[in-house]
């Protein structure tokens, strides 16, 4: 469900008293007016790392000021690599060291990694306080902040310690993708992608005739991509928001992308350089498992190397490549009972999950990595 004014619109996220909007328009962050009718609080604390905060702190500081008495800040240090207990700490340090209460409202202010960390901290601290999600990168406003997804890494595997917790409000403003740099913007794109084959070959169409405005960063392109990203994960979420069924698909690519996230060390490559690819092997996987044709999947890696993504897997263990792999996706919280799930494409538009006979995984990660 969307709504317009003249400078916004609204992606509704039904789950019932957890219910809340997705705005998404130009020069959003900015203005006081996007924070009006968020739970009442005389502090707030602004949580971003040191590359945004920079270039979107002050603003949105000033943004908040007629609404709370106090905003405090931290800052954590950026990048995946420090996904992790240490970070998180940095979050409730502030918030104890603050006095900050119960009321207090988080801003997440940054892309996915702060996003993530923002709202785990949400959930935790005294067992629940409100956060709002203002996500910076294409990846986190048309993905990760959406949905109430909230975790931490563990070196044995992504996201392993996390919570389900929605955020009162997600704000995207799209001014500020001006600023990212190409492989960010890029990486964005892979989760842009991914909408496609699991749930709407219309707008896989649409990204394929507009993929060089959107590389361009054209704002009337953006616009559409996110919100048409955020029409779908809501609609996704809205029916299955503890995954235990159908929102498993939004993890297109992600069983393969996980593994060379860990495999290769936390931040080597971008989370959405890493679900792109992931998406060319789950396409091949797909075809072997007899669910698509060869020509579907020589159409989905052309576009997400268009996409400027890579499309070759990297070697994780020169000796056995593909039981590293496997090792490591055997520790996604995907799998059942050992099982590894992968989200297959049962045909353009329509994906599913279920396990894959070894043998072809193996033949599937050999073909696929450089």
């Amino acid at each position: 469900m969307t709504h317009s004014t003249h400078s916004s619109e609204t992606v509704r996220i039904e789950l019932a008293d957890r219910s809340y909007d997705i705005v998404i328009g130009e020069n959003l962050l900015g203005q006081a007016s996007s924070y009006l009718a968020l739970p009442k609080a005389s502090a707030a604390l602004i949580v971003s790392n040191t590359t945004i905060a920079p270039l979107y702190e002050a603003a949105l500081k000033q943004a908040l000021t007629g609404h709370y008495k106090t905003i405090h800040s931290v800052h954590l240090p950026d990048g995946e690599a420090h996904k992790d207990w240490v970070t998180l700490n940095l979050i409730f340090n502030t918030l104890l060291g603050r006095g900050c209460d119960r009321k207090t409202v988080l801003f997440a202010l940054g892309g996915g990694v702060v996003g993530d960390m923002t709202g785990f901290a949400a959930a935790s601290f005294m067992r629940g306080v409100p956060f709002v999600q203002v996500p910076t990168t294409l990846l986190a406003q048309v993905d990760s902040s959406v949905g109430g997804k909230t975790a931490i890494n563990h070196p044995m595997g992504k996201n392993m310690v996390g919570a389900f917790y929605q955020p009162q409000r997600v704000l995207c403003d799209l001014t500020v993708l001006q600023t990212l740099p190409p492989r960010e913007l890029s990486a964005g794109l892979a989760e842009i992608i991914k909408y496609g084959p699991i749930a709407d070959m219309a707008f896989f169409d649409w990204i394929e005739a507009n993929i060089e405005a959107l590389k361009a960063c054209d704002a009337k392109a953006l616009a559409y991509a996110v919100k048409r990203s955020c029409e779908i994960k809501a609609h996704v979420v809205g029916q299955d928001e503890r995954e235990s069924g159908l929102r498993a698909i939004l993890n297109l690519g992600h069983t393969f992308g996980h593994a060379i996230e860990a495999g290769l060390g936390y931040g080597e490559w971008l989370h959405g350089e890493a679900v792109g690819c992931g998406m060319v092997m789950a396409a091949h996987l797909s075809k072997e498992m007899g669910l698509i044709e060869g020509h579907f999947v020589k159409r989905l890696t052309t576009l997400i190397e268009c996409a400027g993504l890579p499309v070759r897997g990297p070697v994780l263990d020169a000796k056995d490549n593909a039981s590293k792999y496997l090792a490591l996706m055997a520790h996604d919280k995907k799998s059942v009972a050992g099982d590894i799930r992968f989200v297959l494409i049962e045909g353009p538009g329509k994906a599913r999950v279920s396990a894959a006979p070894e043998a072809v995984v193996r033949d599937v990660i050999d073909r696929c990595c450089a």
